[in-house]
């Protein structure tokens, strides 16, 4: 058993290189590594199908069954865990191995270098300022006084509106729409057919017609943001719709006009915020929660998959279900509904009986 030292790879196999020996791994993750240390992998797999040229990782119990039978050649794994029988040439000892596997999987998958250039068939609008080491696609479009930051890639077919503003090193995938007056921060990631600052759903009754309410707020996204496909999010009426640091927004997500979300949240699939709403820092929305209009919902709040939330929620909670309410009393409201089927049969056979 040796204990690695966490300095780095072996410069031998390692330096951004496609395979990893055993070691590297260990060195790279300051693990403790068991087993053979020459071990070649150069893919990750999971640990059901993953061979003996792969790297897998063993994190829960709930899977410690497929570990019996899987062949990977390196395996990150818990100490709790790293008894489990197998065939396993190289063990690596880590507190963490999702965390673990974050270190490598940059050396096994080397991202794709950007190309700095602009495609001659993007069209740049009077006053638009683009900086150093800008990658952009064909068919760009960017508007009438935007400004792009330096090294910013931007995707083929995508649209930048008059008077947007991106900062540094940001991404823009293929078919991404910016609409005016739309704010990004340094190192912001959107993924395709994402649309950002397009107008919010509002509207005043007035003489029998719905007269759309002028949206001329702004939609800012700061430092560090990662939006998934499809997602959408609406610029402010009369305030700003704000997207706070380092907040993750997965795919086909819907946020409303005048949203304000904190700092280092995480927003899954379909997940819908009505207008107004204010989410605080480090909040965690699974997927399909919905949460009505002008509700506030404090720092550190978790919100269960499908939760319908209808009022504010008090910092640090935990609620779930429809109506959302604190976890443990959604649940123990979903135990009695379960029973109800059950005590409704007992009903109709003591009333069969009485007649």
């Amino acid at each position: 058993m040796t204990t690695a030292d966490v300095a780095g790879p072996n410069s031998s196999s390692g330096g951004g290189a496609s395979t990893l020996t055993a070691l590297d791994v260990a060195q790279l993750v300051g693990g403790v590594l068991v087993g053979d240390a020459t071990v070649q992998v150069h893919s990750v797999a999971p640990i059901e199908r993953a061979g003996p040229n792969d790297i897998s990782f063993l994190a829960s119990k709930r899977y410690a069954h497929l570990a019996a039978k899987a062949n990977p050649g390196v395996l990150l794994v818990t100490e709790e865990l790293s008894s489990i029988a197998g065939p396993v040439r190289a063990k690596i000892v880590v507190r963490d191995p999702h965390a673990a596997l974050l270190d490598v999987l940059p050396r096994l998958y080397v991202p794709r270098q950007r190309t700095p250039g602009i495609h001659p068939t993007v069209v740049i609008g009077r006053g638009a300022r683009v900086g150093q080491g800008v990658e952009i696609g064909p068919w760009v479009t960017i508007g009438e006084g935007a400004v792009v930051g330096e090294r910013v890639s931007i995707g083929a077919q995508s649209f930048v509106g008059p008077g947007v503003t991106i900062g540094d090193d940001c991404v823009l995938f293929p078919r991404v729409t910016l609409y005016a007056g739309t704010v990004l921060g340094r190192r912001v990631t959107i993924h395709s057919g994402a649309v950002i600052g397009s107008d919010g759903f509002g509207y005043v009754q007035k003489r029998g017609q719905h007269v759309k309410v002028p949206h001329i707020g702004r939609c800012i996204v700061e430092d560090d943001v990662e939006i998934g496909a499809n997602t959408t999010i609406d610029r402010g009426s009369v305030d700003d719709t704000v997207i706070g640091a380092g907040t993750k927004i997965d795919n086909l997500v819907q946020i409303g006009h005048n949203v304000r979300i904190g700092r280092l949240c995480l927003l899954m699939a379909q997940v819908g915020v009505a207008g107004s709403v204010r989410i605080g820092d480090g909040c965690i929305l699974a997927g399909q929660v919905g949460v009505s209009g002008h509700l506030e919902i404090g720092d550190g709040v978790r919100l269960g998959a499908q939760a319908g939330v209808i009022s504010d929620i008090p910092p640090g909670e935990t609620w779930s279900g429809y109506p959302a309410r604190p976890h443990r009393e959604a649940l123990r409201a979903q135990a009695v509904l379960f029973k109800l089927a059950k005590l409704w049969n007992r009903l109709e056979k003591w009333l069969a009986e009485e007649r």
